[in-house]
């Protein structure tokens, strides 16, 4: 993942300051493209641990169209907890309950998540039912029947909702691409946190990018990820700075064991993950 570094340090020598809507500060540059190969390894991070499961499963809720938090937090994975969280502060039910008991109601109560733990209508929604379109099933079927399209596109974009999200995407397009066999993703994200954010969203579209390859009976080609205002948050420049001292490590690889009859049946049991060996994890405050 050295092109990963090769970002952080890109931005350190060449960002500029910049105000932004949390109201914590970034070092930013505008417009960037890193390719990861696919062939043999998954691009996940090394100079610190990242949560596999956490990826996994989110990718997974994607697929499934849903957007209340209720699967991840079963799940143990709290990446999208603090939205709601803030929402549900503003409510007249607020009684002064951490985030914690927050979470603890969500998990324990199917009536609480439905009402509190909706994030809008976000990515899920938008792939798998964008204005009355399921762009996945589409997708899956255009890259079956015409490889060589240049169509092949899903946007979690949708100006029309995007007042009614809690959080509008910042991974908000992305297009695939049949070669010779092998199948790449390309992905435009408009907002890119390098230190929380982007190890995530490198990692789970190059998941997604070999689940539609194993389920197509595709080999796998390159994740590319172009980003738009591309950031390292003030209060993450230590902890970019601890990565850019460890060396690299050996990239794990990605099994999918079994072939389901829909790509948005597959469940986490299906996937595993050999030989990741990374750095202890380092933790940064997300900014919401």
């Amino acid at each position: 993942m050295k092109k990963y570094l090769n970002l952080c340090k890109d931005i350190l020598e060449n960002g500029n300051e910049r105000n932004d809507r949390t109201g914590t500060g970034t070092i930013s540059i505008f417009g960037t493209q890193t390719r990861y190969d696919l062939s043999n390894s998954i691009p996940l991070l090394t100079t610190k641990k990242v949560n596999f499961n956490s990826i996994l499963h989110e990718l997974l809720w994607f697929l499934k169209g849903d957007t209340n938090i209720r699967y991840l937090v079963k799940n143990n994975v709290n990446i999208w907890n603090d939205w709601p969280y803030e929402q549900f502060k503003k409510k007249k039910e607020f009684n002064g309950e951490t985030i914690e008991e927050f979470i603890l109601k969500i998990k324990e109560s199917k009536e609480f998540s439905k009402k509190f733990g909706n994030l809008g209508p976000v990515y899920g929604k938008q792939w798998r039912n964008f204005n009355g379109v399921d762009q996945i099933k589409n997708i899956i079927l255009q890259l079956k029947e015409n490889p060589d399209s240049r169509r092949h596109i899903v946007s979690a974009w949708n100006p029309s909702e995007v007042k009614d999200m809690l959080l509008p995407p910042c991974h908000s397009l992305f297009q695939f691409y049949i070669e010779d066999g092998k199948l790449s993703t390309q992905l435009y994200q408009r907002s890119a946190d390098v230190f929380l954010g982007v190890p995530f969203n490198i990692a789970s579209y190059s998941i997604l990018n070999m689940l539609i390859a194993h389920h197509l009976d595709l080999k796998n080609g390159e994740f590319i990820h172009t980003t738009g205002d591309t950031h390292i948050y003030v209060n993450h420049l230590k902890q970019i700075k601890e990565q850019l001292s460890r060396d690299v490590r050996e990239l794990p690889t990605l099994k999918i064991k079994t072939k389901r009859e829909n790509i948005w049946d597959y469940k986490f049991e299906d996937f595993e993950l050999k030989n990741y060996n990374p750095h202890p994890p380092i933790k940064g405050k997300v900014a919401v």
